[in-house]
């Protein structure tokens, strides 16, 4: 199986006590306590959503 890397844009914003990110690339998003697991919830949800087709995501940023 080819494995295919892709670079997806997210956004990151409060709302009601929760952070939450959500790709601009993909009907997907994830909120959390903090700016970081809400990043690392959307990298692992975004994964799962892709991971049918092969593709690799680039790590996000610490």
């Amino acid at each position: 199986m080819s494995c295919t890397k892709r670079r997806l844009n997210y956004v990151l914003f409060k709302e009601e006590g929760a952070f939450v990110a959500r790709c601009v690339n993909a009907e997907v998003a994830s909120d959390c306590r903090t700016e970081q697991e809400a990043a690392a919830n959307l990298q692992e949800a975004l994964d799962l959503y892709f991971e049918n087709d092969g593709t690799k995501l680039a790590e996000p940023p610490s």
